[in-house]
């Protein structure tokens, strides 16, 4: 199902690679002509519903939220301050035969089950570089790659993180993309951020990054947000923006990359209400990922374990994640969105390093406090993900096999105006129904190929509903709707279009 996304997201102009004529760079994509309306609409049903329009609190109120873009470069201190410049690493190995680089803990050990048990130290590596790219065909592709390793069946091996392997194992491990052994080092942390040059001098103190989230942007901007709204605790400073992460492998299309953007809100909030409002935005985010469309069935809610919590979430109420089950997921769920308790270590450690106050004064209470944060954060790219998979719908009686389940408010097209044939008649009449409706909804004007092959290609771009112009509408002034799920048909005049199609996409 996978690869059928893929293909479908070039063909039809939702993602292409990146640089793609040159090859294109791994970690880095492009939203073509349809891929940039579907991740407009639904970065602007997010902000809509987390800004403009925010929820209620539990006495019907609307909360406090408010709006701020913030640069992608900041002050090199900033990083140092949230602990990206220290921390902010993925444990990586080095192939010296391949010069390839590889994440230790996506690389996967297969290791003869009788060797494993008697404690030698002979083993046999694979990594996602010697799969296939979709989850589905990787046990064919081990299978093969072990059988010309060792000439043994894949049930005779134990699967494990190369991680887990004891440092003894590594002289006599055979890396993804080599056939000799003892080639991989030992892992050591490599910083995700980028890095770049700010001004004419190209010396230690030109040393800037990119941002790898927008949330330090945010607190950067506490005070003078809180300055220049007088804003009151609770109330939340929402931003959506790109952000920059050096990924040793990115993978699962748009899922991991190296440029993507995301959705944040960070919440301030008295301490000891953490806790309540953690539950609060985990009810409202989930539920406003059920409206966007997806699958109820296939969203899940995992608590994080203490020994993978973030530093900033230490102490704290932890992180929830909000899952979905992707076609890569296998079994298990990926994550869309985390919702995480940050306690007061952002703030407080801007006001630690830069000398500037970050406290809130109460006058309810007649005191001064750095507030806690709750920070819902998702990723806009892999909301499209979730978005693109969930509307893949296959169904034989379509003409193409298939259709996009897309829910109208997101879909990237609202509706086709499909003239039957070209007709002076039919098509002046269909221009003048186009010209209309295009002052509503997003509209497509087609007349080239056979109605069967328009309403194909419109199912595949997910349009919710054509509108086909024929003789008869010549003279009974009427035209057809057709419904891209069921393809049924409906006729209706021409006066009660407009209408009919509002009740119908809204």
């Amino acid at each position: 199902m996978m690869g059928s996304i893929v293909s479908l997201c070039k063909r039809r102009g939702f993602v292409f690679q990146a640089s793609d004529i040159y090859g294109g760079i791994n970690g880095f994509w492009d939203y073509g002509p349809l891929g940039v309306v579907l991740k407009n609409n639904i970065r602007n049903l997010w902000w809509h519903d987390m800004v403009e329009c925010p929820p209620l609190d539990k006495k019907g109120n609307p909360l406090r939220i408010l709006g701020l873009d913030s640069s992608i470069i900041q002050h090199p201190s900033v990083w140092e301050a949230s602990g990206h410049t220290s921390s902010f690493s993925d444990p990586m190995v080095d192939c010296k035969a391949t010069k390839i680089r590889y994440r230790a803990d996506q690389l996967v050990v297969y290791v003869s089950k009788n060797i494993w048990n008697n404690g030698c130290n002979i083993g046999v590596i694979t990594g996602e570089k010697a799969f296939a790219f979709f989850e589905e065909e990787e046990e064919k592709v081990v299978s093969s790659k072990i059988k010309k390793l060792c000439r043994k069946n894949v049930e005779d091996f134990h699967r494990v993180l190369f991680m887990d392997i004891d440092l003894s194992f590594y002289k006599n491990i055979v890396a993804p993309d080599t056939t000799e052994v003892g080639t991989l080092t030992a892992p050591k942390a490599f910083n995700l951020m980028f890095e770049t040059r700010v001004g004419a001098v190209v010396d230690e103190k030109s040393v800037a990054y990119l941002r790898p989230e927008t949330a330090q942007g945010i607190f950067v901007n506490f005070k003078n947000v809180l300055d220049s709204t007088k804003a009151k605790i609770p109330f939340g400073i929402a931003q959506i923006g790109k952000a920059f992460r050096n990924e040793v492998s990115p993978r699962n299309f748009i899922f991991r990359s190296r440029e993507f953007e995301q959705m944040e809100l960070e919440w301030f909030c008295h301490k000891g209400e953490a806790e309540v409002w953690q539950e609060f935005w985990l009810e409202q985010r989930l539920s406003w990922w059920k409206n966007l469309g997806l699958d109820a069935s296939r969203i899940n809610i995992r608590r994080h374990e203490q020994e993978e919590l973030a530093h900033y979430a230490r102490g704290g109420g932890g992180t929830r994640d909000i899952e979905y089950k992707f076609p890569f997921s296998g079994e298990g769920f990926s994550e869309l969105e985390g919702i995480a308790h940050r306690c007061d270590y952002d703030l407080a450690q801007h006001q630690r390093v830069s000398g500037v106050r970050q406290e809130y004064a109460d006058q309810a209470i007649g005191a001064k406090f750095i507030p806690h944060v709750i920070e819902p954060s998702s990723g806009l790219t892999r909301a499209v993900l979730a978005v693109l998979c969930n509307a893949y719908t296959e169904d034989e009686a379509h003409p193409s096999g298939f259709f996009m389940n897309f829910r109208p408010q997101i879909a990237p097209v609202n509706v086709a105006v499909l003239p039957l044939q070209l007709h002076e008649g039919i098509g002046r009449l269909a221009r003048e129904i186009f010209h209309e409706l295009r002052k509503k909804y997003i509209v497509t004007y087609e007349d080239k190929q056979s109605i069967g092959k328009r309403y194909a290609k419109n199912d595949e771009i997910g349009t919710p509903y054509c509108v086909t112009i024929d003789f008869d509408s010549l003279q009974n002034m009427d035209v057809t709707i057709r419904d891209r799920n069921t393809m049924k048909q409906e006729r209706i005049g021409m006066a009660y279009l407009s209408e009919r199609l509002r009740g119908l996409l809204w």
